[in-house]
């Protein structure tokens, strides 16, 4: 069980990424990368597996050299200088614990490589391993430990180090679904009670969602969207985002599907736009877009049924107790409830936004 602790002495920097760009060769990593990470923030760099989240994650750690673009840590441009001068904590997805070496040895590395004297040593051990719920298990070497153990090892050599800054890469993808959600309550109640600024890595929506105070969520070597996670759930500012973000994520339907729902559009839309739906915001009624059943999953609180509009494909999300739909019916939707994003592009259309009800709003006519 971990313990409570007071908040560290020094206040949190943000971190602030001015058109950093990485290339290897003939391959772009990242492409003008302007973000502010906020100071005792938990900010989460989110998206598939090679969009460049890492790679952002190591040029702010000085594991590598951005080749344009400026790196500040609380004002301070980082150009040049390695990771033990950035006053910073990493966490790895591996965990990078020696075998070798006890808890104890494996909490107190850092420490002992910096020649930091041993009473202040085991003052912070005793302190830091209360806090982690691991004062049983000093004494034991890493093998003995289960996987949930040695992240709680790995946090605690990161917290130990009292550095204002923590970077985390996937440090929970290793761990079972039932200790990744333990570990994603720990992490954050450590983030709060240190005050610590964390950027943290992660394909996990659910982690992202769950976690951060701020998203970026990355494609391609850039960035689509930064916000809160109500923010970038309520208005994903394009196609890419609305399809990541949700679980189920939001459906993309052709407008030219909607042609059967007697919907009421906004004026100049091109055909080819795309229409964003929320399978939470959907329901069946006798009025509306015409649909077709083509499966259903049982998801014990919840089902999922796929449908088919026109040529599109989207899905409605129903309680476990709903009554069985035929294999032909309609859908309805509140107001505001549809997106639009422009097919070429991907980006956010302003016609319709939650911010603005009733502006510009798409619903069936009866």
């Amino acid at each position: 069980m971990m313990q409570t602790s007071a908040p560290l002495a020094r206040p949190a920097p943000a971190i602030d990424c001015a058109g950093v760009s990485r290339r290897f060769d003939r391959a772009v990593a990242l492409q003008s990368i302007d973000v502010e990470l906020p100071a005792g923030a938990f900010s989460v760099l989110l998206g598939p597996s090679g969009c460049g989240k890492s790679t952002l994650l190591r040029l702010i750690a000085g594991l590598d050299a951005p080749t344009t673009g400026q790196i500040r840590i609380g004002g301070r441009d980082m150009a040049g200088l390695p990771p033990v001068a950035r006053d910073l904590s990493m966490v790895f997805q591996s965990y990078a614990l020696f075998p070798h070496l006890t808890v104890a040895q494996n909490i107190l590395f850092g420490l002992s490589v910096r020649r930091v004297a041993r009473a202040e040593q085991a003052a912070r051990l005793d302190r830091v391993a209360r806090m982690m719920g691991l004062e049983t298990l000093l004494a034991r070497k890493p093998a003995e430990l289960s996987g949930g153990q040695q992240q709680r090892v790995a946090l605690a050599r990161a917290v130990i180090s009292e550095r204002p800054i923590c970077l985390m890469d996937e440090p929970l993808s290793n761990l079972d679904a039932r200790l990744r959600a333990e570990m994603r309550v720990e992490l954050r109640a450590i983030q709060q009670r240190l005050g610590l600024t964390v950027v943290y890595v992660t394909h996990d929506q659910v982690e992202a969602m769950t976690m951060a105070d701020r998203i970026v969520v990355m494609n391609a070597g850039r960035i689509e969207q930064t916000g809160t996670p109500r923010e970038i759930y309520a208005t994903p500012a394009s196609a890419f985002v609305a399809r990541f973000i949700g679980t189920p994520p939001m459906s993309l339907i052709a407008l030219a599907d909607l042609a059967g729902a007697g919907v009421d559009l906004p004026p100049g839309l091109s055909p080819d736009t795309l229409v964003g739906l929320r399978p939470e915001d959907l329901a069946p009624a006798a009025r509306g877009l015409p649909v077709q059943r083509l499966a259903e999953e049982y998801l014990g609180a919840d089902r999922l049924v796929t449908l088919r509009a026109g040529a599109s494909t989207l899905l409605l999300r129903l309680a476990a107790g709903a009554p069985n739909l035929p294999d032909r019916f309609h859908l309805t939707w509140p107001p505001g409830a549809l997106h639009l994003f422009d097919a070429a592009t991907g980006r956010r259309l302003d016609a319709v936004s939650p911010a603005r009800p009733g502006a510009g709003t798409l619903v069936p006519t009866p």
